[in-house]
């Protein structure tokens, strides 16, 4: 689906790409992780079609670049920082809708599944918007369109729990015809998303793995939360979680959560170590 082809790029005469082949099958969730400057974004746009560079880059045997009007209707973006669109955002999905000819329906009914209510902010420019709110509707307009690749940077960051698990539900819904890319700095943050993952450092591959998926993207694990004692700052580290105490010393914590998110849920639990003196996971 995606290849680069020896592709180099440089600025000022400061190489930031260089010699970059990589080929990207369809249904391959693959993170691109990297610290700052070390070329993910300089990439990304080449495969964007915005910079010109050495070596190929084709989307479906087609260069970006040279055919991309064609190509971009095939591709979903989701960007680390949201643009600051002053268009209202009844506009935008209209907009966004009719570059790739879509229903902007569509877009609506995906924003409503992760949360927002679109009905109610049509009239409010994007800009104005809240980060979360911002990052839905940017993630309903990429997924709502056909796109053959998707494009994400960072794209569950601003996300509560729960709209986490409908965006890796969405996604689960687009295995078996997309290819996907998520780019970030840290690895642990898009694990539970990928199953492939290519590490660049100073303009070059450093590392290419396919990773074993552990769990499935629609997997839903079963919580049971033993503490030797009640804190209150437990119980606000699991606000927006589906977990809850239902006890009266509120001491047995119970609930669901999605499985791609057990390695972030745990993360949170392991601040409370000395509280914990049970923890079960089990698949449902």
């Amino acid at each position: 689906m995606i290849q680069f082809n020896n592709v180099a790029k440089t600025f000022r005469k400061a190489r930031v790409l260089d010699g970059i082949s990589l080929d990207i099958a369809i249904g391959e969730r693959v993170a691109l992780i990297g610290s700052n400057g070390a070329g993910k974004t300089t990439l990304i746009r080449c495969l964007l079609g915005e910079y010109t560079h050495d070596g190929s880059v084709a989307i479906n045997g087609l260069d970006p670049r040279s055919n991309r009007t064609a190509v971009l209707g095939t591709i979903g973006f989701v960007p680390q920082l949201p643009p600051p669109l002053k268009m209202p955002v009844g506009q935008l999905i209209d907009f966004s809708a009719s570059l790739c000819g879509t229903d902007p329906q569509r877009i609506h009914g995906i924003a409503k599944r992760l949360g927002l209510d679109v009905e109610s902010i049509l009239s409010r420019q994007f800009v104005r918007l809240s980060g979360g709110m911002k990052q839905k509707l940017l993630i309903a307009i990429a997924l709502g369109r056909d796109a053959k690749v998707l494009v994400m940077d960072e794209p569950a960051a601003n996300l509560d729990p729960e709209a986490r698990k409908i965006f890796f539900d969405l996604l689960a819904e687009r295995l078996d015809d997309a290819t996907m890319i998520i780019s970030s700095h840290r690895l642990d943050e898009v694990s539970a998303l990928v199953n492939r993952v290519i590490e660049m450092d100073m303009g070059k591959v450093v590392l290419d793995d396919k990773v074993a998926d552990a769990v499935t993207l629609t997997a839903k694990l079963a919580c049971r939360i033993a503490l030797s004692r009640f804190e209150p700052a437990f119980a606000k580290a699991l606000d927006g979680w589906n977990i809850a105490s239902h006890d009266e010393g509120k001491l047995i914590w119970e609930g669901e959560i999605a499985g791609p998110d057990r390695l972030r849920f745990l993360g949170i639990i392991s601040r409370y170590t000395a509280l914990v003196s049970d923890l079960s996971l089990s698949e449902n």
